[in-house]
């Protein structure tokens, strides 16, 4: 009996969410996941903090890193296949992306903690328009430890035109957060 109910505890982990919250920041190597609720935090300019350097292969043979996009506010979503809560969100940031596409806004995706099939599978299945790195050993993730844990997924940061962590949203993002967050952090 107790066999035949462990899938079913592991499936109800999966469902039930990727992200983690600030105050319960897993350290370095903790691979546990706990539900965020998507809210956007909106850091004050004051308080903002450079994003680390992030460059890695993509998952169409490219590289891509936050540099590239100097200038630009950038959306960085941190996702895996496996995790229910970025399936959701997937079509929410497409649409956010078309909509700002053009506007000094850019998306880059960071799929970590997958198989590279699997991941591909989800882009295709996606279509999101936007590149995204491939970082299997979660190292664009550990370079931001300290704003997003480790090991939440998804994540959602907006980078501002001066390369500095403008917003923050732990769990799945919702649309009206998302757009509301890129146009405030844009039109700075």
């Amino acid at each position: 009996m107790r066999a035949k109910l462990i899938p079913l505890v592991l499936l109800a982990v999966l469902v039930a969410g990727c992200a983690g919250n600030q105050s319960g920041q897993p350290q370095a190597g903790d691979t546990r996941f706990v539900a965020g609720d998507g809210k956007m935090q909106v850091f004050d300019a004051s308080e903002r903090k450079p994003a680390p350097a992030v460059e890695g292969p993509t998952l169409d043979g490219s590289t891509a890193s936050l540099a590239a996009h100097k200038g630009k506010v950038v959306v960085l979503n941190f996702w895996a296949s496996w995790c229910g809560p970025c399936r959701a969100e997937a079509p929410v940031l497409k649409e956010v992306s078309t909509k700002t596409k053009g506007t000094g806004v850019e998306f880059l995706g960071v799929d970590f903690k997958d198989r590279q099939a699997d991941a591909k599978a989800f882009e295709r299945t996606e279509g999101t328009g936007y590149p995204h790195i491939y970082d299997q050993p979660g190292k664009v993730a550990l370079a931001f430890q300290g704003t997003v844990p480790p090991a939440a997924i998804p994540s959602t940061l907006i980078i501002d035109k001066q390369g500095r962590i403008a917003a923050r949203a732990l769990g799945a993002v919702k649309y009206t957060d998302l757009m509301n967050t890129v146009t405030k952090v844009r039109d700075e």
